[in-house]
């Protein structure tokens, strides 16, 4: 490695010692840049990667609420602005036992290049608490999210910070922080959050975003090898609104997948998952996959296990950071899988990841691959500003060029610099100049 990029990252690692996942998403994107460095000595010169290595600004806050006993409640808020050369700070929040400062700092510095890739004016941010929704009623979930807009309030705006779901945080819970916002302001600013339903300005398809988006960039990676998605066995990991949406672009493109799975275990249908089910279940029901046996007999519950151990030629870990390891990775390729897309953020360990590039398979890393989301909520803020409604057949083309793009960019980087099919390089190198030459532009500020 560049002695200046080992001096960078020993400065982050001195700084921030105590955040294993902020500083693994550090390495990761450290370890594309040797090449640029010598091309572009303003990188080194002007501090701009220690810069991007130090969010703008972190906000953590207090919040306290009253359950249905009437008993007071405390949880810890985060909100962190990484980078604005772009944009306004964009991503979601994350409503979550596991959620503490590494995790926001991890996510937020993983938006600044995902969102970099989009193309499209949009910064890099990330927020949520260590509050946690299942088990709760509607009103708790309400009266939480309400107190916790009445911290956050103050730092965010259309042209200054606009968050959105994410792990914990659906539809329900935007209307609630959306209307709380409201009340507070006495503005009715739809663009100021996404992930709104329809009828709030909401955008259509923003749902399905992430889970297609997924798709659409493994459709891309198949194109290199002059194939694609049918008739191919899939296994998806999660049962939430990405791998929800990625299993039904997966069918929709006549993929078979046999494969899903929740925290308490998983499941193999080798007929191939009915989605009607996974969606009854999870949706409406709110309960844990292994009920889907009872609805489908010829399927097998695996308590407390994960999907990777059976047999497939695609797979997309769509559940949460670190969930495919060495062992798994090596599993998947034994038993014929020749492509991974990630759905969730940094799904794959780096030892996994090791394994995946030796072997040279299709990886699509999850800044690339799992974009959709976040390409549609600046989609959504485009029409909020506009006043306009655009059907699903529009966002969704939007969609699928803007998946492509990102696409034909790692492919443009990767190529250049002589390391053919790595996406993972030339999706860091192709989302870090874009913000880098911002930052340049901008000056010392």
């Amino acid at each position: 490695m560049n002695t200046y990029l080992s001096q960078v990252l020993q400065a982050v690692e001195k700084r921030d010692p105590s955040e294993p996942l902020f500083l693994q998403a550090v390495k990761e994107v450290i370890e594309s840049l040797d090449p640029i460095i010598a091309e572009h000595p303003e990188i080194e010169e002007e501090a701009i990667l220690e810069r991007l290595c130090e969010p703008e600004r972190q906000i953590i806050f207090r919040i306290a609420w009253q359950n249905d006993k009437g008993q007071t409640q405390v949880n810890r808020g985060f909100r962190i602005g990484f980078n604005s050369s772009l944009g306004p700070y964009k991503g979601g929040l994350r409503f979550h036992p596991t959620v503490n400062l590494d995790t926001i700092k991890f996510l937020g510095f993983e938006q600044i290049f995902k969102n970099s890739l989009t193309n499209l004016p949009i910064g890099g941010g990330k927020g949520g608490s260590d509050f946690n929704p299942k088990g709760k009623s509607e009103c708790e979930v309400m009266r939480f999210c309400q107190a916790f807009m009445s911290e956050l309030f103050r730092y965010v705006g259309f042209q200054t910070d606009v968050p959105a779901g994410d792990i914990g945080v659906g539809g329900r819970e935007i209307g609630f922080l959306f209307g709380q916002y409201k009340k507070l302001t006495q503005r009715f600013e739809p663009g100021v959050i996404t992930g709104k339903d329809v009828g709030l300005g909401g955008s259509l398809a923003r749902k399905e975003a992430t889970g297609f988006g997924v798709v659409y960039f493994a459709k891309a990676m198949l194109q290199t090898r002059k194939t694609d998605l049918s008739g191919k066995t899939c296994l998806v990991s999660g049962s939430g609104n990405v791998a929800i949406y990625c299993i039904k672009k997966l069918q929709d493109m006549g993929a078979k997948v046999v494969a899903c799975s929740d925290s308490s275990g998983s499941i193999h249908d080798p007929e191939g998952i009915d989605l009607d089910v996974v969606r009854l279940l999870k949706e409406s029901e709110k309960a844990r996959i292994s009920e889907y046996i009872y609805r489908r007999p010829r399927a097998t519950f695996r308590a407390k296990q994960t999907v990777w151990d059976i047999p497939c030629e695609m797979a997309s870990p769509c559940a949460t950071q670190n969930e495919l390891n060495e062992k798994d990775a090596k599993t998947l390729l034994k038993n014929g899988c020749i492509l991974i897309a990630e759905g969730a953020n940094m799904p794959s360990t780096p030892d996994a990841i090791k394994v995946f590039q030796q072997k040279k398979i299709l990886f699509g890393p999850a800044k690339a691959s799992n974009a959709g989301g976040v390409a549609v909520s600046a989609l959504e803020m485009q029409q909020n500003a506009s006043l306009e409604q655009w059907t699903f057949q529009m966002v969704d083309q939007r969609l699928q060029g803007i998946m492509n793009t990102i696409h034909g960019s790692c492919l443009h980087y990767s190529e250049k610099y002589h390391r053919k099919d790595d996406n993972i390089f030339g999706a860091n190198v192709a989302g870090f100049l874009r913000v880098a030459q911002a930052v340049h532009a901008y000056g010392v500020i």
